[in-house]
Protein backbone atom coordinates (compact mmCIF):
# COMPACT_ATOMS: atom_id res chain seq x y z
CA UNK A 1 0.00 0.00 0.00
CA UNK A 2 1.05 3.59 -0.96
CA UNK A 3 1.84 5.18 2.35
CA UNK A 4 1.14 9.00 2.42
CA UNK A 5 3.76 11.79 1.57
CA UNK A 6 4.49 13.91 4.61
CA UNK A 7 3.94 16.93 2.91
CA UNK A 8 0.94 16.40 1.26
CA UNK A 9 -2.73 16.19 2.62
CA UNK A 10 -2.61 12.44 4.15
CA UNK A 11 -4.63 9.61 3.02
CA UNK A 12 -6.56 7.03 5.07
CA UNK A 13 -4.78 4.05 6.77
CA UNK A 14 -6.86 2.61 9.52
CA UNK A 15 -9.30 4.32 11.94
CA UNK A 16 -9.88 7.59 13.51
CA UNK A 17 -8.02 9.17 16.46
CA UNK A 18 -9.59 11.54 18.64
CA UNK A 19 -13.04 12.32 19.57
CA UNK A 20 -16.16 12.30 17.11
CA UNK A 21 -16.57 14.80 14.27
CA UNK A 22 -20.07 15.71 14.78
CA UNK A 23 -19.67 17.58 18.04
CA UNK A 24 -16.22 18.92 17.14
CA UNK A 25 -17.79 21.01 14.27
CA UNK A 26 -20.33 22.91 16.36
CA UNK A 27 -19.47 25.42 18.97
CA UNK A 28 -17.16 27.28 20.71
CA UNK A 29 -14.41 28.81 18.17
CA UNK A 30 -15.54 26.67 15.08
CA UNK A 31 -19.06 28.22 15.68
CA UNK A 32 -17.67 31.68 15.01
CA UNK A 33 -18.57 33.72 12.16
CA UNK A 34 -17.13 32.46 8.91
CA UNK A 35 -14.29 34.26 6.90
CA UNK A 36 -16.48 34.84 4.16
CA UNK A 37 -19.06 36.88 6.50
CA UNK A 38 -16.27 38.57 8.20
CA UNK A 39 -15.34 39.84 5.00
CA UNK A 40 -18.41 40.81 4.12
CA UNK A 41 -18.47 42.71 7.65
CA UNK A 42 -15.84 44.49 6.63
CA UNK A 43 -16.86 45.36 3.17
CA UNK A 44 -20.62 46.54 4.84
CA UNK A 45 -20.51 50.18 6.06
CA UNK A 46 -24.18 51.34 5.43
CA UNK A 47 -25.22 54.94 5.85
CA UNK A 48 -26.04 55.59 9.21
CA UNK A 49 -24.35 53.12 11.20
CA UNK A 50 -21.28 54.30 12.50
CA UNK A 51 -21.80 51.63 14.78
CA UNK A 52 -20.17 49.07 12.45
CA UNK A 53 -16.73 49.89 13.52
CA UNK A 54 -17.19 49.26 16.73
CA UNK A 55 -18.79 46.10 15.98
CA UNK A 56 -16.22 44.82 14.01
CA UNK A 57 -13.64 45.16 16.71
CA UNK A 58 -15.51 44.15 19.09
CA UNK A 59 -15.40 40.12 17.36
CA UNK A 60 -11.91 40.91 16.60
CA UNK A 61 -11.51 41.21 20.07
CA UNK A 62 -13.70 38.59 21.31
CA UNK A 63 -11.66 36.25 18.82
CA UNK A 64 -8.44 37.22 19.45
CA UNK A 65 -9.24 36.63 23.64
CA UNK A 66 -10.46 33.25 23.14
CA UNK A 67 -7.22 32.19 21.12
CA UNK A 68 -4.88 34.10 23.78
CA UNK A 69 -7.03 32.04 26.34
CA UNK A 70 -6.92 28.89 24.65
CA UNK A 71 -3.07 28.63 23.84
CA UNK A 72 -1.48 30.60 26.84
CA UNK A 73 -0.25 33.27 24.89
CA UNK A 74 1.86 36.05 26.37
CA UNK A 75 3.37 39.35 25.71
CA UNK A 76 1.91 42.10 23.67
CA UNK A 77 1.97 42.72 19.93
CA UNK A 78 2.94 46.01 20.23
CA UNK A 79 6.36 45.64 21.44
CA UNK A 80 6.73 43.79 17.90
CA UNK A 81 6.45 47.96 16.09
CA UNK A 82 9.93 48.70 17.41
CA UNK A 83 12.79 49.62 16.24
CA UNK A 84 11.28 51.27 13.07
CA UNK A 85 12.73 49.34 10.04
CA UNK A 86 14.43 46.37 11.43
CA UNK A 87 13.77 43.42 9.65
CA UNK A 88 14.55 41.36 12.49
CA UNK A 89 16.21 37.91 11.49
CA UNK A 90 14.29 37.39 8.79
CA UNK A 91 12.11 40.02 7.09
CA UNK A 92 9.08 40.48 5.58
CA UNK A 93 9.79 38.55 2.28
CA UNK A 94 10.74 35.80 4.17
CA UNK A 95 8.92 32.27 4.29
CA UNK A 96 9.66 32.18 8.06
CA UNK A 97 6.91 35.56 8.03
CA UNK A 98 4.23 33.77 5.91
CA UNK A 99 3.63 30.27 7.90
CA UNK A 100 4.49 31.46 11.18
CA UNK A 101 1.80 34.01 10.86
CA UNK A 102 -0.81 31.11 10.29
CA UNK A 103 -2.31 30.53 13.75
CA UNK A 104 -3.99 27.59 13.42
CA UNK A 105 -1.12 25.76 11.24
CA UNK A 106 1.25 26.60 14.31
CA UNK A 107 -1.01 25.43 16.98
CA UNK A 108 -1.77 22.60 14.88
CA UNK A 109 2.36 22.34 14.09
CA UNK A 110 3.16 22.30 17.76
CA UNK A 111 0.98 19.72 19.05
CA UNK A 112 1.93 17.53 16.50
CA UNK A 113 5.61 18.40 17.54
CA UNK A 114 5.58 17.68 20.72
CA UNK A 115 3.64 14.02 20.27
CA UNK A 116 7.28 13.27 17.56
CA UNK A 117 9.15 15.20 20.84
CA UNK A 118 7.83 12.71 23.18
CA UNK A 119 9.07 9.70 21.47
CA UNK A 120 12.83 10.30 22.49
CA UNK A 121 13.60 9.69 25.91
CA UNK A 122 16.36 11.85 26.55
CA UNK A 123 14.39 14.95 24.60
CA UNK A 124 11.56 14.05 26.52
CA UNK A 125 13.21 13.87 30.12
CA UNK A 126 14.56 17.78 29.38
CA UNK A 127 11.12 18.83 30.06
CA UNK A 128 9.49 15.98 32.16
CA UNK A 129 11.73 16.81 34.56
CA UNK A 130 12.28 20.27 34.42
CA UNK A 131 9.48 21.70 33.65
CA UNK A 132 5.72 22.44 34.59
CA UNK A 133 4.27 21.24 31.10
CA UNK A 134 2.48 18.26 32.87
CA UNK A 135 0.03 20.72 35.01
CA UNK A 136 0.90 23.82 32.95
CA UNK A 137 0.38 22.51 28.91
CA UNK A 138 -0.87 25.88 27.85
CA UNK A 139 2.14 28.19 29.51
CA UNK A 140 4.42 25.86 27.96
CA UNK A 141 3.09 26.27 24.46
CA UNK A 142 2.39 30.09 24.99
CA UNK A 143 6.51 30.34 26.09
CA UNK A 144 6.80 28.59 22.62
CA UNK A 145 4.77 30.50 20.91
CA UNK A 146 6.44 33.51 22.16
CA UNK A 147 9.77 32.45 21.24
CA UNK A 148 8.89 31.76 18.01
CA UNK A 149 7.27 35.31 17.81
CA UNK A 150 9.94 36.60 18.74
CA UNK A 151 12.73 35.20 16.67
CA UNK A 152 10.83 35.16 13.38
CA UNK A 153 9.06 38.84 13.76
CA UNK A 154 11.26 40.56 16.59
CA UNK A 155 14.06 42.91 16.14
CA UNK A 156 17.48 41.75 15.44
CA UNK A 157 18.17 42.40 19.30
CA UNK A 158 15.48 40.74 20.54
CA UNK A 159 15.34 38.19 18.28
CA UNK A 160 18.77 36.96 19.65
CA UNK A 161 18.28 38.19 23.29
CA UNK A 162 15.85 35.47 23.29
CA UNK A 163 17.91 33.10 21.69
CA UNK A 164 20.23 33.71 24.40
CA UNK A 165 18.12 33.65 27.13
CA UNK A 166 16.93 29.91 26.26
CA UNK A 167 20.61 28.61 25.44
CA UNK A 168 21.37 30.15 29.32
CA UNK A 169 18.34 28.09 30.62
CA UNK A 170 19.53 24.75 28.91
CA UNK A 171 22.90 25.31 29.81
CA UNK A 172 21.27 24.14 33.74
CA UNK A 173 18.98 21.74 32.38
CA UNK A 174 20.50 18.35 33.04
CA UNK A 175 20.09 14.52 34.75
CA UNK A 176 19.40 11.06 34.41
CA UNK A 177 16.62 8.86 33.09
CA UNK A 178 15.18 6.23 34.66
CA UNK A 179 17.33 3.37 33.39
CA UNK A 180 20.42 5.32 34.36
CA UNK A 181 21.28 7.24 31.22
CA UNK A 182 22.76 10.71 31.20
CA UNK A 183 21.09 13.54 29.71
CA UNK A 184 21.81 17.44 28.96
CA UNK A 185 19.53 20.43 27.44
CA UNK A 186 21.96 21.83 25.27
CA UNK A 187 22.82 18.35 23.63
CA UNK A 188 23.12 19.32 20.33
CA UNK A 189 21.60 16.00 19.41
CA UNK A 190 18.62 16.83 21.11
CA UNK A 191 18.51 20.08 19.88
CA UNK A 192 18.88 18.93 16.23
CA UNK A 193 15.75 16.54 16.67
CA UNK A 194 13.26 19.38 18.50
CA UNK A 195 14.49 21.38 16.04
CA UNK A 196 13.64 18.98 13.25
CA UNK A 197 9.90 17.71 14.68
CA UNK A 198 8.80 21.83 14.79
CA UNK A 199 9.91 23.02 11.36
CA UNK A 200 9.27 19.98 9.61
CA UNK A 201 5.36 19.86 11.45
CA UNK A 202 4.80 23.73 11.40
CA UNK A 203 5.01 23.11 7.56
CA UNK A 204 3.64 20.20 7.31
CA UNK A 205 0.40 21.99 9.30
CA UNK A 206 0.84 25.14 6.89
CA UNK A 207 0.74 22.60 3.69
CA UNK A 208 -2.86 21.11 4.52
CA UNK A 209 -4.36 24.02 6.48
CA UNK A 210 -3.44 27.13 4.35
CA UNK A 211 -5.07 28.54 1.50
CA UNK A 212 -1.60 28.94 -0.33
CA UNK A 213 0.62 26.64 0.51
CA UNK A 214 4.42 27.37 -0.08
CA UNK A 215 5.82 26.25 -3.89
CA UNK A 216 8.47 23.37 -3.39
CA UNK A 217 11.46 25.92 -3.62
CA UNK A 218 9.80 28.61 -1.13
CA UNK A 219 9.14 25.08 0.99
CA UNK A 220 12.99 24.79 1.43
CA UNK A 221 13.55 28.20 1.70
CA UNK A 222 11.50 27.72 5.20
CA UNK A 223 13.92 24.96 6.31
CA UNK A 224 17.30 27.31 5.30
CA UNK A 225 15.75 30.10 7.39
CA UNK A 226 15.00 28.52 10.42
CA UNK A 227 18.46 26.69 10.56
CA UNK A 228 19.63 30.37 11.12
CA UNK A 229 17.45 29.72 14.66
CA UNK A 230 18.64 25.68 15.51
CA UNK A 231 22.01 27.08 14.14
CA UNK A 232 22.22 29.61 17.18
CA UNK A 233 21.07 27.17 19.54
CA UNK A 234 23.30 25.01 19.61
CA UNK A 235 22.56 22.22 16.86
CA UNK A 236 24.72 21.37 13.49
CA UNK A 237 24.51 19.63 10.02
CA UNK A 238 21.13 21.65 10.31
CA UNK A 239 18.82 20.32 7.26
CA UNK A 240 18.73 23.50 4.43
CA UNK A 241 15.99 21.70 2.41
CA UNK A 242 12.76 20.04 2.75
CA UNK A 243 13.67 16.74 1.60
CA UNK A 244 16.96 16.92 3.89
CA UNK A 245 14.58 17.60 6.83
CA UNK A 246 12.93 14.62 5.70
CA UNK A 247 15.80 12.33 5.85
CA UNK A 248 17.21 13.60 8.88
CA UNK A 249 13.97 13.08 11.00
CA UNK A 250 14.08 9.74 9.83
CA UNK A 251 17.73 8.88 10.97
CA UNK A 252 16.47 9.24 14.70
CA UNK A 253 13.76 6.54 14.44
CA UNK A 254 16.43 4.06 16.18
CA UNK A 255 16.43 6.26 19.66
CA UNK A 256 13.16 6.63 19.66
CA UNK A 257 10.47 4.70 21.80
CA UNK A 258 7.87 4.84 23.73
CA UNK A 259 7.37 4.35 27.58
CA UNK A 260 5.12 5.21 30.68
CA UNK A 261 6.65 9.01 30.40
CA UNK A 262 5.63 8.91 26.52
CA UNK A 263 1.96 7.68 26.84
CA UNK A 264 1.15 10.43 29.64
CA UNK A 265 2.31 12.98 27.23
CA UNK A 266 0.31 11.76 24.72
CA UNK A 267 -3.00 11.44 26.54
CA UNK A 268 -1.85 14.85 27.74
CA UNK A 269 -2.14 16.27 24.03
CA UNK A 270 -5.21 13.84 23.58
CA UNK A 271 -7.56 16.16 26.98
CA UNK A 272 -5.65 19.53 26.13
CA UNK A 273 -6.92 21.77 28.95
CA UNK A 274 -9.20 24.49 27.71
CA UNK A 275 -12.74 25.96 28.59
CA UNK A 276 -15.69 24.16 27.71
CA UNK A 277 -16.64 26.44 24.81
CA UNK A 278 -12.87 26.09 23.10
CA UNK A 279 -13.13 22.18 23.00
CA UNK A 280 -14.92 21.98 19.85
CA UNK A 281 -11.93 23.73 17.82
CA UNK A 282 -9.28 22.19 20.10
CA UNK A 283 -10.60 18.31 19.01
CA UNK A 284 -10.61 19.05 15.31
CA UNK A 285 -6.51 20.81 15.82
CA UNK A 286 -5.57 17.69 18.10
CA UNK A 287 -7.19 15.18 15.40
CA UNK A 288 -5.02 16.87 12.60
CA UNK A 289 -2.05 16.88 14.99
CA UNK A 290 -2.45 13.01 15.35
CA UNK A 291 -3.44 12.59 11.38
CA UNK A 292 0.11 14.86 10.03
CA UNK A 293 2.39 12.65 12.15
CA UNK A 294 4.35 10.21 9.90
CA UNK A 295 3.25 6.61 9.68
CA UNK A 296 6.17 5.53 11.57
CA UNK A 297 5.48 7.64 14.25
CA UNK A 298 1.80 6.74 14.54
CA UNK A 299 2.74 2.98 14.47
CA UNK A 300 4.91 3.97 17.54
CA UNK A 301 2.36 5.50 19.47
CA UNK A 302 -0.36 2.98 18.08
CA UNK A 303 -2.61 5.55 17.01
CA UNK A 304 -4.69 5.12 13.63
CA UNK A 305 -4.99 7.81 11.03
CA UNK A 306 -8.49 8.98 9.85
CA UNK A 307 -10.45 8.32 7.33
CA UNK A 308 -10.31 10.29 3.97
CA UNK A 309 -13.55 11.87 4.43
CA UNK A 310 -12.57 12.85 8.29
CA UNK A 311 -9.54 14.45 7.34
CA UNK A 312 -11.51 16.22 4.44
CA UNK A 313 -14.27 17.44 6.92
CA UNK A 314 -11.44 18.56 9.43
CA UNK A 315 -9.13 20.13 7.04
CA UNK A 316 -12.34 22.42 5.41
CA UNK A 317 -13.11 23.36 9.51
CA UNK A 318 -9.39 24.28 10.14
CA UNK A 319 -8.73 26.42 7.41
CA UNK A 320 -12.16 28.53 7.96
CA UNK A 321 -11.22 28.81 10.83
CA UNK A 322 -7.42 30.05 10.04
CA UNK A 323 -9.38 32.43 7.54
CA UNK A 324 -11.34 33.88 10.16
CA UNK A 325 -8.59 34.85 12.31
CA UNK A 326 -6.21 36.06 9.75
CA UNK A 327 -8.95 38.62 9.41
CA UNK A 328 -9.05 38.85 13.67
CA UNK A 329 -5.31 39.25 13.65
CA UNK A 330 -4.76 41.40 10.08
CA UNK A 331 -3.99 44.59 12.14
CA UNK A 332 -3.03 43.72 15.48
CA UNK A 333 -1.37 40.59 15.62
CA UNK A 334 2.47 39.78 16.01
CA UNK A 335 2.77 39.41 11.92
CA UNK A 336 0.63 42.62 11.58
CA UNK A 337 2.86 44.66 13.87
CA UNK A 338 6.23 43.45 12.16
CA UNK A 339 5.09 45.06 8.59
CA UNK A 340 3.86 47.99 10.38
CA UNK A 341 7.08 48.46 12.21
CA UNK A 342 8.79 47.98 8.81
CA UNK A 343 6.37 50.07 7.44
CA UNK A 344 7.08 53.17 10.37
CA UNK A 345 10.84 52.40 9.21
CA UNK A 346 10.25 53.30 5.23
CA UNK A 347 8.34 56.37 6.65
CA UNK A 348 11.17 57.43 8.51
CA UNK A 349 13.43 56.94 5.58
CA UNK A 350 11.38 59.04 3.24
CA UNK A 351 10.74 61.86 5.52
CA UNK A 352 14.62 62.23 6.97
CA UNK A 353 16.52 65.16 5.39
CA UNK A 354 18.07 64.18 1.68
CA UNK A 355 16.19 61.66 0.59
Amino acid sequence: MVRPSFFQSPLARRTPVGQGLSGALSGGLCGALSGSLYAALDAWHPLGAPWHAQLVNQLKDQLGQRVRAMTGATGDARDFLQPAGDPGLFGPDSAAWQVHAHFVAMMTGGLSSLLLQALHPRALAAVWDHSSFRTQLQARLGRTALFVATTTYGGTAAALQTIERVNRIHAQIRGTLPDGTPYVANDPVLIRWVHLGETTSFLRAYQDLSLQPLPTARQDLYFAEMAQIGERLGAHDLPLTRHQALTQLQAYRPELRVDERTRDTVALIEHYPCAPMDRPLVSLIVRAAFDMLPDWALDLLQRERSCPLQQAAVRTALQGMGASLAWAFADTGVAARARQRMSLGLKAAESSPGT
